[in-house]
């Protein structure tokens, strides 16, 4: 009987938080960044997450070998601040990716939405954050993952376009109907790209329902998660998460160190699973269908859609303003404008003027640094008009350089058509004079 597969995929990212920028700073301070909280949070998440969890991993991967694989999307925002306060994250990174065990993904650098609104920008992040990978484990990525799983058929076509032949996303409700996330899909535009789907039951069950005690099926312990995996229908079962659930978002005190420590062996021993990476498990399985997805979806919230990012007047009206400047941006190439850029777009400023009060309420409020969705988008409007300034004040001088060098160029091409002329004057009246003699 052939092994079912079992795909574990991990999202490593950071936003560069912004400090509070007062609408009096507008023209005058550039400074957009809270360099200490960034600093403290990278710090006590590395130590809470990242260093004890890669231990873990590496562990795992010296006690059971190939027979045990995971994969990992980190974005250059998170290694931007790796390098600057943790740099021994890298390293740890570093130490499993020369296991041969680990696939790094391929995702947008920023972490941005950019997908949704610029094809160009889009690919340009996606390329940029694949040179990273391969700069830092020496691997070019295969495997896409956009941020948080966002997913449309057009969206899928741009990344097929892109070479890649295998994308993550969510095993959304709404789009499966009857079906199962369990089982290798298709890109409906274009059949060469094959969709790994994120079993959000599953998922959710150690990301979110981990340590609630409230939960009717509190404690949750290896052996039972194992049962629960041999009982799902499929072919595969993904389990898509981010890193920081252990540690940070399931404290060490929760036990979910020792729960994942012990699930590979339960697994192993007690069900017909094999841990497989993406790129593997999608060589190995064939697709069953096409997946028709008309309108993009994520793995956020109970809608599993857009809204978490852009469900609101405030969210579009600051999504819009950023990526109107682009151009200018990018026209100038000035190195500090363009990092700026980059931080600006991360998906994370949006999810924080998120106003859902219901179902999804609680969750926002934990990811957020403001008190209010009112108060994160006051507070980017202003960094973002202060950026706007500073873009329309370099362009309007590489405007006017441009100009004068033009009106230099068509001077000294004036100057040289008049000299012209003359010259050739010179000559007939020489040839003139010449003749005469003769």
């Amino acid at each position: 009987m052939d092994k079912r597969t079992l795909c574990l995929y991990f999202q490593v990212h950071q936003p560069i938080r912004l400090r509070k920028y007062h609408f009096f700073d507008i023209g005058k301070n550039s400074d957009y960044y809270d360099d200490f909280a960034n600093r403290s949070l990278t710090r006590k998440i590395a130590e809470r997450c990242y260093l004890p969890a890669n231990r873990m991993i590496l562990d795992l991967i010296r006690r059971y070998g190939k027979n045990f694989k995971v994969s990992f999307s980190i974005t250059g925002l998170a290694v931007e601040q790796f390098r600057m306060y943790a740099p021994e994250v890298i390293d740890s990174f570093k130490e499993l990716a020369a296991t041969g065990c680990v696939e790094f993904l391929a995702e947008t650098y920023s972490h941005s939405l950019a997908c949704l609104v610029d094809e160009k920008e889009f690919k340009y992040q996606v390329k940029r954050h694949t040179d990273l990978m391969k700069e830092l484990f020496g691997v070019k990525p295969v495997t896409f993952r956009n941020t948080e799983l966002v997913y449309s058929d057009e969206i899928g076509e741009a990344v097929a376009g892109m070479g890649y032949t295998t994308m993550l996303t969510e095993g959304a409700r709404h789009i499966l109907g009857w079906k199962s996330p369990d089982y290798v899909y298709t890109n409906s535009i274009n059949p060469k790209l094959k969709l790994l789907l994120k079993n959000f039951r599953l998922s959710d069950d150690i990301a979110f329902r981990f340590s609630d005690k409230s939960w009717d099926q509190w404690p949750l312990t290896a052996d039972k998660y194992a049962m629960w995996l041999e009982s799902a229908d499929g072919e595969i079962v993904n389990l898509f998460m981010d890193y920081e659930t252990f540690g940070e978002h399931q404290g060490a005190d929760t036990g979910i160190f020792d729960f994942f420590a012990a699930l590979p062996e339960q697994i192993l021993k007690n069900t017909n699973f094999e841990f497989l990476t993406p790129h593997e498990a999608a060589g190995k399985h064939q697709p069953v269908a096409p997946l028709h997805v008309p309108y993009p979806i994520s793995w956020a919230d109970e809608e599993r859609d857009l809204t978490a990012w852009l469900g609101n007047e405030l969210q579009n009206e600051a999504f819009e303003e950023l990526y109107e400047i682009r151009p200018k941006v990018y026209a100038l190439k000035n190195e500090d404008l363009l990092r700026d850029f980059d931080r600006l777009q991360a998906s994370d400023h949006f999810y924080y003027m998120c106003t859902k009060l219901f179902s999804d309420g609680a969750i926002h409020q934990y990811f957020t640094p403001y008190d209010t969705p009112y108060e994160a988008f006051i507070n980017y409007m202003n960094v973002l008009s202060d950026f706007i300034v500073r873009v329309d004040v370099e362009y309007a001088k590489a405007q006017q350089k441009a100009e004068k060098n033009k009106a230099e160029t068509g001077e000294n091409k004036a100057v040289e058509k008049a000299k012209e002329p003359k010259a050739k004057t010179a000559v007939k009246k020489s040839t003139a004079k010449s003749g005469g003699k003769k």
